[in-house]
């Protein structure tokens, strides 16, 4: 008999793959020798199906790194369900889970309606109220499968900007000029700052290919005392 009235697990027994590369926003799928250029999404996308009784509620929206997927699927799921199922999509990493319907139904069709439409960066939960009546393994693949997808199809989505990873070191005179400069540049985002005896290392996502000009504007500004740096 097939598992599908079980009440939640929402992190456990998930399926994970980490392929070597390059992660969020570097990954680029080759099609017809050709590049397909990945896209995101703008804001949290809902759909609805009902299905032989069953209701399915498809919530997607934009993640950045594993924390935010797990805080977004955590927040997302409905305890009151018997099923949330899930996949999630950054870069080379992704993740999906069956939460207790049969292997490969629910969270796989997820992940494949993920990468089906080109996205990345985003994470899907399908949430099912049984209605009384087995859909089978290939109904469930399809409903759950088809949920996702009408939910990505019908979110606004933008192209997904290659990002590199940087630093800036800056010292307690420079500190606000630096950060308000950089903040109100559109290529650069400061995720992070940790703060040391005579200043401040800012941690930085700068749009690919313009790491060159963005370090050349911090070293005009300063005088040469700060540089923005990639990591390696």
């Amino acid at each position: 008999m097939q598992a599908e009235n079980r009440r939640p697990k929402l992190i456990s027994g998930d399926h994970i793959a980490r392929r070597t590369g390059t992660d969020l926003a570097l990954r680029r799928d080759v099609v017809n020798d050709g590049m397909v250029a990945l896209r995101t999404l703008i804001n949290v996308e809902t759909a609805r199906q009902e299905i032989k009784k069953s209701r399915f509620v498809a919530v997607a929206g934009a993640v950045s790194t594993e924390a935010e997927a797990k805080a977004f699927i955590a927040s997302h799921s409905d305890p009151s369900a018997n099923h949330n199922c899930w996949a999630w999509r950054i870069g080379q990493n992704y993740r999906f889970n069956d939460d207790g319907e049969p292997s490969g139904t629910a969270g796989k069709p997820i992940l494949q309606a993920i990468d089906g439409q080109s996205l990345d960066a985003v994470a899907v939960v399908v949430t099912r109220w049984f209605g009384g009546v087995l859909l089978g393994s290939g109904g469930l693949i399809r409903a759950y499968g088809g949920t996702a997808a009408q939910c990505l199809r019908e979110a606004e989505t933008e192209p997904l900007i290659a990002r590199v990873s940087a630093f800036a070191e800056c010292g307690f005179s420079d500190l606000a000029l630096v950060q308000s400069r950089l903040a109100a540049l559109s290529t650069v985002e400061i995720i992070d700052q940790a703060f040391t005896g005579n200043g401040a290392t800012l941690d930085l996502l700068v749009h690919e290919g313009h790491l060159v000009e963005v370090d050349q504007f911090i070293a005009d500004l300063t005088s040469g005392k700060v540089r923005v740096t990639q990591r390696l």
